[in-house]
């Protein structure tokens, strides 16, 4: 019974993710996301007391989705550390982030509604930090070019690669895409 329930709240969550990139903040309702996950009518409200800790779910599920897997994480730290492995390492993260759309759009929601919601804002404002640290800190463990500015300033050019594409997929194809990061990489990481 445990595990259905945990089952059923992650079925919830995810499709409070599609429901936020489909309808937005203001679409987010308990009877939406009943309909999203295809459960019974009440059902989510059996799950979260109300809709900002639907929100905060939400908005901790997008990250748990958007981390690679073991293997990846594997294959990444078994590369050579150089500005190449960075640039591959980059185009990864842009393509695997840009190909969860529905978790980003549903991010960008998630800001605009933590401006109006301290409670959120907090629960995204430790989230962003503790990932930027996190990435900071491998960044310095795999010996890869560059300092925790570097990361940083690759953070700020790539997530607005990634609103770009997710938003305006016709401004930059794939290819060019692929480019702006090897030279974003290349022009910010120092060897």
């Amino acid at each position: 019974m445990v595990r259905r329930n945990v089952e059923r709240r992650v079925a919830l969550v995810d499709a409070a993710i599609e429901v936020l990139a489909r309808d937005g903040a203001r679409g987010l309702t308990f009877r939406a996301v009943d309909t999203e996950a295809g459960v019974p009518t009440g059902t989510a409200s059996n799950y979260f007391p109300n809709r900002d800790g639907l929100l905060i779910q939400a908005g901790a599920r997008v990250y748990e989705r958007l981390q690679p897997d073991e293997a990846t994480i594997a294959r990444q730290r078994a590369s050579t550390p150089d500005r190449e492995t960075y640039a591959m390492l980059m185009r990864e993260v842009v393509g695997r982030v840009s190909a969860f759309r529905t978790g980003y759009l549903a991010l960008l929601e998630l800001r605009l509604e933590a401006t109006r919601r301290p409670e959120l804002s907090a629960l995204l404002t430790e989230r962003v930090r503790a990932d930027i640290d996190a990435n900071v800190a491998y960044h310095e463990a795999s010996g890869l070019p560059g300092d925790a500015t570097a990361v940083r300033l690759l953070y700020l050019a790539f997530n607005w690669l990634i609103v770009e594409q997710l938003t305006l997929p016709g401004v930059f194809s794939e290819a060019e895409r692929d480019q702006l990061v090897t030279a974003a990489v290349e022009r910010i990481v120092t060897p």
